[in-house]
Formats: C-alpha cells, sequence, structure tokens
C-alpha cells in the first residue's frame, strides 16, 4: 500500500499526532511529543522521518508506572487512597463499583481523559507504518537490515495493543488492515472476533517479529526500551497463559456470548492442551532471556554500606523492581516514570519531612500484609510453629529484630516472624526504613515510620493521608534523598515483565498441563524462593505447614503456586488481571478493605481493626470493561459485554 493511498486514513484515524521528535539518549529516546504534519508521504520520504514515525507506535504503549492510566495499581484491591485526595485516578472509581457504559472510565479502546490515546489509533498507525516500510521505493536511505528490524517492532507493537485490549475487553475485532472511509457501512461495521481467533492472530504476528527483532539491545546509550526477542517470547507467553486460564479457557459464565450472526466468541469447551501450550511458551521465553544474559536481581553492596545480610537482601527484593533496566527486567518501559508513583507511596519519615514530597497515600488493605508468608515460608494460617490466630495481637520488638522494627516499640504480632517479602514490601507502625541518607550508610541507623494520628507519618494532613497503617516500599528506589530543601526520588523506567514472572508462568502451566510430576515446577518456584530467603517449597511445607502434603496434588500446588505470584509480584499491577483470569476476583473483590485505626493516638487505639469500604465486583459483569455506549450504537455489529 503506497503512502499516497493512505492521505484518505487520516480523517478516519482521527490523527492529531503523526509525527514525533527524537532525542539522544537512553533516559528520553522514547519520550516523545507529537507533531501535525499534512501528509504521510512526508512521514516516509526519509530515513530520519519514518524513525520519528516509529516512535509514534511506542508512545501509544499504556505507561503502566502512571496510576493514571494503569488500572491495575487503583482499580482492584491491592492499594487503597483516600476517596477524596491530592489524585482522582478514574480507576479508583472502578475500585469502588461505579465503571460505566457511558464514558467507561480507562477506556483503552479509543481512549479518554484518562487512558489518554485509544490502542486502535495504536494499531492504525501500526498498520500505516507496516504497509510503507514494507514497499521498499520508500525510505531510500534506510538499510534492508534495519528496515526489517522496524517492521518487527511495528509488528510486536500491533500483536501487543491487540493482546491488552482482549484482556480488558474479552474477545474484540481484530484490525488487521485499515478501512477507508469510502468503504461501505456494513464494511466499516466490525464485528468482534472469537477468544480463538484473537489469540491466533496476536501469536502468529508476535512470531512473525521474531526473525528480525535483536536479541538485547547493544546501543544501550540510544536504544534502551526498544523491544527485543526476549520481550517478544515473554508476551507470547503472557498471551497464551492467559488464553489457557479459566477466563477465556471453556468459561461457562460467557458460553453464549456471540455476535449478531449466532458466532460464539468465547470456546465451547474447556481445552487442556492451552495450558501445555502456554508451557512450551513460557519454557522457550525463559531460554532465550537467560541466553541473554538476563537473570534473577542481587543488590551489589557499595563501598560506603555497612548493613547487615538482611538489609541486603531487602535491597535486593526491592530493587529487583526499582534498579533501572537491571537484568532482571526483560521489558522495561522508558516512557513510564515513577516518580509520582514514589511520591505517592512514600511516608515521612521524621517531622521536618513535608507531606507534600512524601504524600503516603497508597494503603495497602490489612489482607494484603496477611497475604505474605511467615518466616518459614508458608502462609500464616498453615504455620504449626506459629500463631497468627488473632490480628489485634500485640508484641514488642527486641534487639534481635532491630534490622525490620525499632526495638523496644510495641506493634502488631502480624508484623514479627514474617518472610523477607514482607519487610521489603511494605512498612508499618514501628517499621525500619533504609535508604540512602541513612546516617553512616548504616542500617542500625535506619529511620522509623510512624503512624499514629500525633506522628509524622500519621493522616493528620487534609489530602495526604494513608487509609490502613501500610506503606508500599518496594515501589520506591532505595536512592530516595529528603533535604531541607525537599525530595529527590531517582526515576526508573516501569519494568512490565520481569524473569520472576517468566519463571512463574511456567510453574503455573506446568502444573495445570502435568501437575507436580515435573519436577519443573519446583525447579523455577524455588528459584524464586531462594532469591526471597526461604527453602524450597517441598521442604517448607514438609516441615512447617498443618497442611504438609499439599503440594503433592494439582489443586494444592495451584494454590501454593497462585500465593507465591501474588507475593512476589505484589503491587506490580499484576495482582488485578490475575484474579480476573483465574475467575477469583468475584471471591477476592468482595471482601471488605480493612486496615488498622489511622485516628488512633496510642497504642491501645490504633491497633484496633476498621472497615474502610466494603467493596463490590458483580460477576459475570465485571470481569471485562464495557464497550463504549457509543461505539456500540455506531457500530451495529458490534456486540456489548455481560451485564452493561
Amino acid at each position: 500500500m503506497k503512502a499516497k493511498k493512505l492521505k484518505k486514513y487520516i480523517t478516519l484515524a482521527s490523527v492529531s499526532a503523526v509525527l514525533l521528535s527524537t532525542t539522544n539518549s537512553c533516559k528520553n529516546f522514547l519520550d516523545i511529543v507529537p507533531d501535525n504534519v499534512a501528509t504521510i508521504e512526508y512521514a516516509f520520504r526519509l530515513r530520519v522521518e519514518a524513525e520519528k514515525y516509529l516512535f509514534t507506535l511506542y508512545n501509544y504503549i499504556p505507561k503502566e508506572g502512571n496510576v493514571w492510566n494503569n488500572p491495575a495499581f487503583l482499580a482492584g484491591d491491592e492499594i487503597w487512597i483516600p476517596y477524596q485526595t491530592s489524585i482522582s485516578p478514574w480507576s479508583f472509581e472502578i475500585a469502588r463499583g461505579n465503571q460505566r457504559v457511558t464514558d467507561p472510565y480507562v477506556n483503552y479502546w479509543y481512549g479518554n481523559y484518562d487512558a489518554n490515546r485509544g490502542l486502535y489509533q495504536g494499531i492504525r498507525h501500526c498498520n500505516i507504518f507496516i504497509d510503507n516500510m514494507s514497499d521498499p521505493t520508500l525510505v531510500p536511505d534506510i538499510s534492508s537490515s534495519e528496515r526489517a528490524r522496524w517492521i518487527s517492532e511495528a509488528k510486536f507493537l500491533k500483536a501487543y495493543f491487540h493482546f491488552y485490549l482482549m484482556r480488558m475487553y474479552g474477545p474484540i475485532p481484530i484490525m488487521d488492515d485499515d478501512i477507508p472511509v469510502s468503504a461501505p457501512k456494513e464494511v466499516m461495521d466490525v464485528p468482534r472476533n472469537s477468544v480463538d481467533e484473537c489469540v491466533e492472530y496476536i501469536v502468529n504476528l508476535l512470531e512473525e517479529s521474531y526473525s528480525d527483532l535483536p536479541d538485547q539491545i547493544v546501543d544501550r546509550q540510544n536504544e534502551l526500551g526498544r523491544i527485543t526477542l526476549p520481550i517478544a517470547k515473554a508476551v507470547k507467553a503472557q498471551t497464551l497463559l492467559l488464553a489457557a486460564s479459566p477466563l477465556f479457557n471453556g468459561n461457562p459464565d460467557f458460553s453464549s456470548l456471540k455476535n449478531k450472526d449466532g458466532k460464539f466468541l468465547f470456546p465451547q469447551q474447556f481445552d487442556q492442551t492451552k495450558w501445555a501450550r502456554a508451557a512450551e511458551a513460557a519454557k522457550d521465553a525463559i531460554e532465550t532471556a537467560e541466553a541473554n544474559l538476563h537473570s534473577l536481581f542481587t543488590f551489589t553492596q557499595g563501598g560506603n554500606l555497612s548493613i547487615s545480610d538482611v538489609t541486603k537482601l531487602e535491597l535486593t527484593l526491592r530493587q529487583a523492581v526499582c534498579e533501572k533496566f537491571n537484568e532482571e527486567h526483560i521489558w522495561a518501559d522508558p516512557n513510564s516514570r515513577t516518580w509520582d508513583l514514589q511520591r505517592d507511596a512514600m511516608p515521612p519519615l521524621s517531622a521536618e519531612e513535608n507531606h507534600n514530597d512524601n504524600r503516603k497515600i497508597f494503603s495497602p488493605p490489612l489482607k494484603i500484609a496477611k497475604m505474605f508468608y511467615t518466616k518459614n515460608g508458608v502462609p500464616i494460617n498453615e504455620d504449626k510453629t506459629l500463631n497468627f490466630n488473632d490480628d489485634t495481637e500485640l508484641r514488642t520488638a527486641t534487639q534481635d529484630d532491630k534490622y525490620r522494627i525499632e526495638p523496644d516499640f510495641t506493634t502488631a504480632r502480624l508484623h514479627f516472624d514474617r518472610e523477607p517479602r514482607f519487610y521489603s514490601s511494605l512498612a508499618f507502625d514501628g517499621a525500619r526504613w533504609f535508604k540512602y541518607d541513612t546516617p553512616g550508610y548504616s542500617d542500625e541507623n535506619s529511620k522509623v515510620v510512624r503512624s499514629k494520628r500525633p506522628d509524622y507519618a500519621g493522616s493528620t494532613h487534609a489530602f495526604h493521608f494513608n487509609e490502613t497503617g501500610y506503606f508500599i516500599k518496594k515501589l520506591i528506589d532505595w536512592n530516595q534523598v529528603t533535604t531541607a530543601s525537599g525530595v529527590t526520588y531517582k526515576e526508573y523506567p516501569w519494568p512490565k515483565i520481569r524473569l520472576a514472572d517468566l519463571y512463574l508462568m511456567y510453574a503455573e502451566a506446568l502444573n495445570e498441563s502435568e501437575g507436580p510430576g515435573n519436577e519443573d515446577v519446583f525447579v523455577y518456584l524455588d528459584k524464586i524462593r531462594t532469591r526471597a530467603g526461604l527453602k524450597g517449597v517441598k521442604e517448607s511445607w514438609t516441615n512447617f505447614s498443618t497442611n504438609p502434603n499439599k503440594f503433592t496434588t494439582k489443586e494444592g500446588l495451584r494454590e501454593i503456586i497462585r500465593r507465591e505470584r501474588l507475593i512476589e509480584l505484589a503491587f506490580e499491577g499484576q495482582r488485578f488481571w490475575d484474579l480476573r483470569r483465574w475467575k477469583t476476583a468475584a471471591v477476592s473483590l468482595n471482601e471488605p478493605i480493612t486496615g488498622w485505626n489511622m485516628q488512633g493516638e496510642n497504642t491501645a487505639s490504633y491497633y484496633v481493626i476498621r472497615t474502610v469500604y466494603n467493596q463490590r465486583f458483580i460477576a459475570p459483569r465485571d470481569y471485562f470493561w464495557p464497550i463504549s455506549e457509543n461505539t456500540v450504537i455506531q457500530n451495529l455489529n458490534l456486540v456489548q459485554n455481560y451485564g452493561w
């Protein structure tokens, strides 16, 4: 398709942006601002202009390190915020049961004030780019290898945008080619494709991209964030895992959803082979990633630090997310920055710190704190050696706790005897917080969170207050520095896929396809547990669980794998989608959001469990986004999701 032919698509796409400015550093080479241009011909006249158009495509990747653009942060049950605070992301309305069919919140179908850009517009740009770059008479000053790589990047992005939409809306219309404005309405009214058609289309497009994507980024100064072969294979694994999961694989709740011509959109029967295919894809993605130097992150102690092994492990677990472009990050998005995210999570650690800089408004509920394992690597309600039966029981810390809790501080018994990921992910009243500006670089001088109402992290500010008594450590780079003149956060590109995620995908798919008889399930689970300072699954359950044989059945191991995933990937935007694809959201998202009494002024009044909100999830309606009412009215062949 020639450029002249494509002029007529500009109006249809409602294109306000075609070309983007370039930069010369990996920090912001994709951080681009659209320019208006008169014609598509100009965009594909020379290499430099075509490259700008390629960056247009990248700019449509949802910025998942931003609470406004990533519904997985605040539309579920993992993080709660005050209803009237300094930020008001529309996704929080979804968490409160207020999603709507008229102008839906976080609308990635066509875009709105919340999602910024519709992914179908991004897909249209991909089609234009691929069509033009496939014409050898256009962009004459580009090498054949670079042309092929750019086309592969565009194919990947086109596949990813389809995947993102399918995860949100269920089966969607596949847009392999753009429709001209002159087409009759019956052609423009595109119906939804089936789940299986969507999956095959996405997978085939990803596989087409493989041959010309680089194995790794060599020019790290200018190209970090560009798509590589490990990224493409990881997204294929993600797609097939989604397709094999209960939400999409023979789900009886949606079995009767069909197009107006009678075509069923969901598979009518469960297909066990989909799990085997997902396992194969995940293993292939792991092998490709590891062959290209990806590995689980380990914090390297600097020369000035005087820290214990306890703190070093905590920094390993925190910086696996926050250390920019580290070896564990298979895909990190440089367009998605984390300054706001860190500011809204961080609590003040002294009376001098400004609540506008350290807002502390991200509040994990009590059930998330209880989700983490005991120090023995099993759930708190299964540990036969430790008693966690009373959530309000109190305990006073000793010198043995000094790297995690201030000695002589009385706090909830729930905060003692927990696994390392509990302390690296969460902070609480009395918790230690080690960071770069800790005096003497020694963890024995770590500052302490104090969050009762009169305290410096207490909930006295009109807008910036915490609802539950838990604060998120995991998302804050340890290099954060607070001075008299303000606060400095070290930003990092948002990690969309980590190697640990791939390990968990593989373990889950392998258990579902073959059960615990395949030892690889335990090998890859235990890689993650070992990095987290825990013993393996078999040893932990055998020695410490009240259900020591749990890992010997597929059902028991499924529960273990799912919890391991929820813990390892906590606060990274995964729980929201996992609860949906497992079809467990109707249980988890109908539990009340609870926390400590943030108005309590002393130990007795603070450690009282308070119900913050009674959450409501309506199944099966809330498993998928509504398609905008106007879109359904305009497209006569488009059927709405159930309940909307």
